[in-house]
């Protein structure tokens, strides 16, 4: 692996506060660490640790107020918006807790909201197949459990084949089974595309999955290690 693939992803000094004064509070106190391309790497840490702001900064939503974010060479602060726009949808893939589908549209044409940001989108029926939704691809969300929800919300996130899948709490909202089985297909999705996965989670139990583990506390990394032993999510117990 190149250095530019060992440094895929590059958070270096980062830095973020909210409010001003007496009430300002740092978010995020100097935060470093790389993500390796085509990794698994996971970001643990207890409520309040800085988790999700940085989600946010890596994936455009938030800006940061100090250090910067680097992407294959790339760095977000130096681009215009509306290459920075272009970089979220081209590049990004955004998984939620909550899985943001439109309820009107079936589970085919959710995904296809995603597909129509990419330039070169995967194929949609493999795709539903890899997830386990084709026989229900004509269904609406509410007529999908909670976990084929995440898979469609999943579906619509990869299926623009980003270079980056951002994971919030994706198994938050899910039952121990249905977790295993959304941390599968992640897995799955990751070994098949070659995706880099990002996963915020303060469940310590997926770290066995991960090839890349951060922990967070009170916004800067406490430990930056290696998984060398990595088992399967199928495997993981809690």
């Amino acid at each position: 692996m190149s250095d530019n693939e060992k440094n895929f992803l590059q958070i270096v000094d980062l830095k973020k506060g909210y409010g001003a004064g007496e009430t300002r509070q740092e978010v995020l106190r100097g935060m470093n660490f790389s993500v390796a391309k085509g990794e698994i790497c996971v970001l643990l840490g207890p409520s309040g640790s800085g988790k999700s702001t940085l989600l946010n900064i890596i994936g455009g939503i938030d800006n940061a107020d100090g250090g910067y974010i680097s992407i294959g060479g790339d760095k977000l602060q130096d681009m215009s918006e509306k290459r920075l726009t272009q970089y979220r949808r081209k590049h990004l893939g955004y998984v939620f807790q909550l899985y943001n589908l439109i309820g009107n549209l079936n589970v085919k044409e959710n995904i296809e909201t995603g597909a129509y940001l990419s330039d070169a989108p995967l194929d949609i029926d493999e795709l539903l197949h890899t997830l386990g939704l084709y026989e229900h691809r004509y269904k609406l969300p509410n007529q999908l459990s909670g976990g084929q929800q995440q898979r469609v919300s999943i579906g619509r996130a990869i299926v623009k084949n980003p270079d980056i899948l951002l994971c919030d709490e994706p198994t938050g909202a899910l039952d121990y089974a249905t977790s295993k089985e959304i941390l599968k297909l992640i897995e799955d999705i990751n070994q098949k595309y070659g995706n880099t996965v990002v996963m915020v989670t303060h469940n310590e139990a997926i770290r066995g999955m991960a090839d890349h583990v951060v922990k967070l506390r009170d916004g800067q990394v406490r430990s930056n290690e290696r998984n060398d032993r990595k088992i399967s999510a199928a495997d993981l117990e809690w």
